[in-house]
């Protein structure tokens, strides 16, 4: 199984949380998919499990959007091989805490 190097931009309370600062490089076993980077993540930053999905379901919260390559990601199936580009390490996968309101 290959092992792939991929960039992860957290936002600023999941940085505070995970105690990291900027972007992140981790590494992502076999296909590159949402699952797989949040698989691994959570792997590697134990207390961001619950955070950006449901500790049971696995189903991303609501308030929490997926981007990459100018495309918000956060609707397609969490297994969707992403763009080649964030595969390789080229361009990181946004992780952004959404807003509601008026």
């Amino acid at each position: 199984m290959t092992v792939q190097p991929v960039r992860v931009l957290l936002p600023a309370h999941l940085r505070t949380l995970a105690r990291v600062s900027g972007e992140i490089t981790i590494d992502v076993r076999g296909e590159v998919t949402q699952r797989s980077i949040l698989d691994a993540l959570e792997r590697r930053y134990p207390v961001l499990r619950g955070t950006i999905r449901d500790h049971v379901t696995h189903k991303r919260r609501p308030f929490v959007r997926l981007f990459a390559c100018e495309r918000d990601l956060s609707h397609d199936a969490p297994e969707t091989p992403l763009p080649d580009a964030v595969a390789r390490g080229k361009e990181p996968l946004l992780i952004v805490g959404a807003m509601a309101g008026g």
